[in-house]
């Protein structure tokens, strides 16, 4: 457990999968899902880096790029493990020809294969997407703007309309927004540890949904970064402007890698202020989880931290005594990672997690009439 100026540092980090949470611990990570019989079902496992046992994934500003891969890798290895769950039953017997030519091919390692071509076409599609397209849009307006700063600008602004319209755009869909309850799930079990508090439901449901060190707000760094590297990097030539933007990318992901560990593990003025655009966006990309949401992740939680142990060396480090949990502290105390501003901060009373479940219930119910 480290202690940096107000905010103790975890270690633990994860994400939202298809319903359920994928909880990381040093190399240990656990995806636990509900299934469609209401079973909660937990996988632990080991990842090791691709640059496992090498002191070079712990230099700065190189670090990142390994760390930037392997949430890819791991990240949607535990995506398609979620998505196991709900195949259909006779889905073995809607297998075409190229689904068993495929199996016959890599046999057991089918599965490791299919990850790694998915992340890799996945990349190219996102700078497909969020770098080259902008450039592309952005050399329309040459004709009309002859000042090349203006046009990094106008680059820059398309870019950030292109993230903000996806972010909302796939939220409209319902498989989605459920991810995003899971997310917000996955960032209210960090906040309720980090805070000292137990790790119950009750406890969980009240803590934040909004996290300094999550993977939107690295993300929003990427394009900020990008748009002001690109701003300096100019060339007439489209062939050496696609060059420099890919060639550039490590160098983005490396960036914001130390910007977000940064504001994760320091606590003042300055990592207020960068990351409250992060914490702003947040509210986009995470929704207020059920208490059945919160299980699934507490049980992900609990596979690979002790957070009992955690909670114990955060009371001594603070020659604070492990206090119970009451409604006064509730309404007193602020989660550590959202101290950004009382505007982002959100406080769920017992009115609101009532009016939560009760939706979920009926939105079940919906689902289960249709």
């Amino acid at each position: 457990m480290k202690k940096k100026k107000g905010i103790c540092y975890s270690g633990i980090g994860g994400q939202a999968v298809l319903e359920g949470v994928m909880m990381k611990n040093k190399d240990n990570y656990a995806v636990a899902v509900r299934k469609p019989n209401n079973e909660i079902e937990v996988e632990v496992d080991t990842y090791h880096s691709i640059m496992h046992g090498s002191k070079v994934k712990e230099w700065p500003f190189i670090r990142g790029v390994f760390n930037f891969i392997d949430s890819l890798v791991l990240g949607m290895k535990s995506l398609n493990y979620s998505a196991t769950f709900f195949e259909e039953e006779d889905d073995m017997e809607n297998d075409t020809k190229a689904d068993k030519v495929w199996a016959n091919i890599f046999k057991g390692k089918a599965e490791k294969v299919f990850t790694v071509i998915t992340t890799i076409l996945s990349f190219v599609l996102a700078i497909g997407i969020f770098f080259i397209l902008p450039m592309l849009l952005s050399s329309l307006f040459h004709k009309f703007v002859r000042n090349e700063a203006l046009e990094a600008v106008i680059e820059g602004l398309i870019r950030i309309i292109i993230f903000l319209l996806y972010v909302v755009l796939i939220s409209l869909m319902k498989d989605i927004r459920r991810v995003y309850q899971y997310h917000g799930a996955e960032h209210k079990c960090i906040n309720c540890i980090e805070s000292g508090k137990e790790l119950t439901v009750h406890n969980v449901m009240r803590s934040s949904r909004l996290h300094r060190r999550c993977g939107t707000s690295f993300l929003l760094f990427v394009v900020i970064i990008s748009i002001v590297l690109f701003f300096f990097i100019r060339t007439d030539s489209m062939y050496m402007k696609i060059i420099y933007r890919l060639v550039l990318i490590p160098v983005i992901a490396s960036i914001s890698y130390e910007i977000i560990r940064l504001a994760g593990n320091y606590d003042n003025n300055f990592t207020r202020i960068i990351s409250l655009p992060g914490m702003l966006l947040q509210k986009l990309t995470t929704r207020e989880p059920d208490r059945k949401m919160i299980e699934v992740a507490i049980v992900a939680v609990e596979a690979v931290f002790d957070w009992k142990q955690y909670i114990e060396e955060m009371n001594m480090t603070q020659s604070v005594p492990s206090q119970d949990v009451t409604t006064e502290d509730v309404e007193t105390e602020d989660v550590q990672t959202e101290e950004t501003s009382e505007e982002v901060a959100e406080e769920v009373s017992d009115k609101e997690v009532n009016n939560i479940d009760s939706e979920s219930e009926e939105t079940e119910t919906k689902d289960e009439e249709n």
